[in-house]
């Protein structure tokens, strides 16, 4: 036997049973490390999102039911609306801090900031970026708080207290003008933004050129944050982020065709590598017609049945708000898809912050309809998103 087995192995071309032995263990060895790998990795890519994700999901627990909006929709005037909030130590520590609409900003804030502390190292950069979103907010809120003439006091109630340039806020409220506000931004990375926006709005007065500008800053950076996915988690963030981008060229291209905007007005405010919707088809989308154009020029893309679900509303009451409308509740919903496939990965924080938006919003909608005369709980309710 021992020989047969002695003569088969020199046969195959080995010197010694034993040099063949060694390459059957070498072989077994390297097949348990790929093994290993494969198995190990899916792991790897979960283990550290295992903590965040606990702390994103006793959040998420929090947001409010379709029950709690309905009561919260039933108050009776603005007070009842704030006590309500007051039961909910979330809100309740800013109720009666702020004024109702900064409370509930400065809240979704906080939301933002614990997501950018607490996401893994390769997310990290992303969400830290997001949090810019709060940067570009006040300053859009103090441009435009400048340009009504709202003094100081007034402007402070709009300012939400996170962002990088929190140091800066009391010389941005104290600015008497939009040159002023370009003074006190001096060194920071928005100086160039305002500088080449300032003209424009002098004279056209317009402030959507300027707003345009930091929006596309923003989504503009943030794309670069995710350019090369390191793992699913960080595929899926660039998927989500490309989502938003898409949504906002298409609010922009649909608002210039209601406008009677041209090619070049908006040109400068398009930003490239979204998801779906690359540079040549903005360009198609850009040239199009009208807005039926621009819907039909969607064909084959996600946004087709979208948009043209909205047309049908916006050929009724010429609102360009349906296509908003419609485009923010896709890039909820492409948060919400995202958050089931990848439940152990990046997915809940994208799904939490996703709802978490949508709630403020609501709750802003609520409030908005009870401080504005006319608004029944049955109008309040139709307009929620």
């Amino acid at each position: 036997m021992v020989e047969d087995i002695a003569t088969l192995v020199t046969s195959l071309g080995f010197p010694s049973v034993e040099s063949f032995l060694g390459l059957v263990i070498l072989v077994l060895l390297i097949i348990g490390a790929v093994v290993v790998i494969v198995t190990i990795r899916p792991v790897q890519n979960i283990f550290p999102y295992t903590y965040p994700n606990a702390r994103v999901r006793g959040r998420a627990g929090k947001i409010f039911t379709e029950k709690q909006f309905s009561e919260i929709i039933e108050a009776g005037n603005l007070d009842e609306v704030k006590n309500y909030l007051r039961g909910f130590p979330d809100y309740a520590k800013y109720i009666d801090q702020y004024p109702l609409e900064k409370a509930l900003d400065t809240q979704l804030a906080e939301n933002y900031d614990l997501i950018a502390r607490i996401t893994p190292a390769n997310s990290r950069d992303a969400f830290k970026f997001l949090l810019k979103k709060w940067d570009i907010q006040n300053i859009k809120s103090i441009v435009i708080a400048k340009k009504v003439g709202l003094n100081a006091e007034e402007t402070l109630e709009l300012v939400v207290p996170f962002g990088e340039l929190t140091d800066k806020l009391d010389a941005l409220i104290d600015a008497n003008d939009i040159n002023e506000v370009l003074s006190a931004l001096e060194g920071t990375e928005y100086t160039s933004i305002i500088e080449d926006a300032i003209p424009i709005y002098e004279e056209t007065g317009m402030l959507l050129p300027l707003e345009a500008s930091l929006d596309k800053y923003l989504l503009e950076n943030l794309l670069k944050t995710v350019t090369t996915p390191e793992d699913d988690n960080t595929a899926l963030l660039k998927s989500y982020i490309g989502s938003m981008v898409d949504a906002a060229n298409l609010k922009i291209i649909l608002r210039a065709k209601v406008d009677g905007l041209k090619f070049e007005d908006i040109d400068p405010y398009m930003i490239s590598d979204g998801y779906q919707i690359r540079e040549w088809k903005l360009k198609d989308l850009m040239e199009a017609e009208d807005v039926a154009g621009v819907v039909s020029g969607l064909e084959g893309t996600e946004y087709a049945p979208v948009l043209a679900e909205a047309m049908t509303k916006y050929t009724e009451t010429g609102s360009i708000g349906a296509f908003e409308i419609a485009l923010d509740n896709h890039v909820s919903e492409t948060a919400k898809r995202i958050s089931l496939k990848n439940q152990f990965g990046i997915g809940p924080m994208i799904g939490f912050l996703s709802k978490k938006e949508k709630e403020i919003k609501n709750l802003k909608i609520i409030v908005r309809g009870k401080r504005e005369e006319g608004f029944t709980p049955a109008m309040i309710k139709e307009m929620l998103v």
